[in-house]
């Protein structure tokens, strides 16, 4: 795979409804390859092979990232800011922040009151958000703005991808610019030998905020597929304190997790469960008695209703700035799709019977 493009996405800014530099990224890589490249009005990122054959398929990950946003710069310089996605704020305290200012990016500390100044009574109190801070440097409104710093203004945890031992790795936007990788690289699987299917990888935005259905419900109405595949990221269960009775058994390397209920389509999930048994590629599967909490929900009730598959990677330490997951599960996540992309024909049908 191509780990110096997952690099570059990675570590590409673009918080929710700010994704403009991870899908620039992410459609300059599709220019070398793909049959047809676009943006839309969301933001959405789409790249296409064949695009006039049938039967339509559209693959789809998230090209965003949480965030944090300026809500208030005060007279002295400090920044105060809300939550862009959900956040435990305990992973905040202490962090560097990039701000993707107008003029350029500012660097800054996430502040707090000294443990040293916290009354005995009140340090085993979990921070809020609202108890935290950012300082740039500047000591007053005034400078914050000759800074080029604004209300709104977003930013990012100020955190690199880095490689661990064996082959996993981590990054803060591992949820779920690897959805967005996975899909493009699928793709290019695709685009070597292009299959009877028209096939679309689409880097969709705003699903962290997506309440309504984010970029997902957008561009699937645009492109109107006859079956939808999106790939997200799953907790895995394979560290302490997590109850595998709940959450299931998914381990980081494990290979992908292919969900059941609620937005996943049956015929879809069979036909996937057939594919990674043909193909070798191993798998877990996972429950979704409701909402799925993915662009799946999006995507499923889209115009007359688009059967869909969530196809899932596990993930360590989701909405942290370091979330860890393993080369070899995307690499077989972007096999299973390209090879169910290649098992469907003009006549496929995904009607429930």
């Amino acid at each position: 795979m191509n780990k110096d493009f997952l690099r570059r996405l990675l570590d590409a800014p673009g918080p929710s409804g700010f994704e403009v530099r991870p899908a620039r990224v992410w459609r300059e890589e599709a220019e070398s390859f793909a049959d047809e490249v676009s943006v839309d009005v969301n933001g959405n990122s789409m790249a296409g092979l064949k695009t006039t054959a049938a039967p339509r398929v559209m693959m789809a990950g998230h090209v965003d990232e949480i965030g944090l946003q300026v809500t208030h710069i005060d007279k002295e310089g400090f920044l105060y800011v809300d939550e862009i996605g959900g956040w435990d704020p305990q992973v905040l305290v202490g962090q560097r922040v990039r701000i993707l200012a107008k003029s350029g990016d500012v660097l800054g500390v996430v502040g707090k009151k000294a443990i040293h100044l916290i009354k005995p009574d009140e340090r085993s109190k979990a921070s809020k958000t609202t108890d935290l801070w950012v300082d740039v440097g500047a000591a007053s409104r005034d400078e914050a703005s000759e800074m080029g710093l604004r209300v709104g203004d977003p930013m990012v945890l100020d955190q690199s991808m880095i490689e661990l031992a064996g082959d996993r790795i981590a990054s803060r936007a591992i949820d779920n610019r690897i959805g967005a990788f996975v899909v493009l690289e699928a793709l290019r699987l695709l685009s070597v030998d292009p299959p009877a299917a028209s096939t679309w990888a689409v880097a969709t935005t705003q699903e962290e905020i997506g309440y309504q259905g984010g970029g997902a419900r957008s561009s699937a109405f645009s492109l109107r597929p006859n079956v939808a595949l999106v790939v997200d990221v799953t907790f895995s269960t394979d560290v302490p304190d997590i109850s595998k009775k709940e959450l299931g058994e998914h381990e980081v390397g494990g290979g992908p997790v292919l969900s059941r209920g609620s937005a996943a389509h049956p015929v879809v999930f069979e036909r996937l469960v057939e594919v990674a048994e043909a193909e070798g590629i191993p798998f877990s599967m996972q429950a979704s008695p409701r909402a799925t909490r993915t662009d799946a929900d999006g995507i499923h009730l889209t115009r007359a209703g688009v059967p869909t598959g969530l196809v899932s990677v596990p993930n360590r330490y989701m909405h942290s700035p370091n979330e860890v997951v393993s080369m070899a599960d995307l690499e077989n996540t972007a096999r299973l799709l390209a090879a169910f992309v290649r098992s469907l024909g003009p006549d496929t049908d995904f009607t429930p019977r």
